[in-house]
């Protein structure tokens, strides 16, 4: 089997952030049907130590659209200048990246395989080939802060499902 950094990228980042911004419409829908506050679930944890909710949303936005500005540069780091969303705000800020995700094509990407990149954490730097970056670090970041939005809106009482999770997947034979 031979797969394409654009198809481990781009295909895989826009899967998972259709389903978040299908996951933040349905928790959205939940919370004005039930008088919840959106600006409570902004501010969510799982648990204290943990980063809330905005963080979590932020992340997958970072981890995709942001992946990619990344692999072009040849330098990653953790997120910054977001600034304090709110829920429609982080909607917002999925689309965009759905956007801007969507408008990368297979031949620039493809040509970043075998490109290194620097993720720096403030005075560490940790050196990576783009394949290895995107399939250990990149996509289980995106993965898990995907899943803890999920989890968040769970926790809250958003009637949610695997599928809801997964979002459309690629079929075929």
């Amino acid at each position: 089997m031979s797969i394409s950094l654009y198809d481990a990228t781009v295909t895989n980042y826009l899967q998972t952030l259709n389903a978040t911004e299908a996951v933040l419409g349905k928790g959205k829908s939940f919370c004005e049907e039930n008088s919840i506050e959106l600006s409570a679930i902004v501010e969510t944890r799982l648990i204290e130590d943990m980063n809330p909710f905005q963080f979590q949303v932020i992340s997958v936005v970072h981890h995709s659209i942001g992946a990619l500005k990344g692999l072009d540069a040849g330098e990653f780091a953790p997120p910054a200048g977001y600034g304090d969303l709110d829920y429609a705000g982080l909607q917002d800020l999925v689309s965009q990246a759905i956007s801007q995700v969507g408008s990368f094509d297979a031949e620039t990407v493809n040509g970043w395989a075998g490109k290194t990149l620097t993720f720096k954490l403030g005075s560490n730097e940790i050196p990576f080939t783009a394949e290895n970056y995107v399939l250990s670090f990149s996509l289980p970041n995106l993965y898990f802060h995907a899943t803890t939005t999920y989890d968040v809106l769970r926790m809250r009482g958003v009637p949610l499902g695997k599928r809801d999770y997964l979002g459309a997947m690629r079929m075929g034979v």
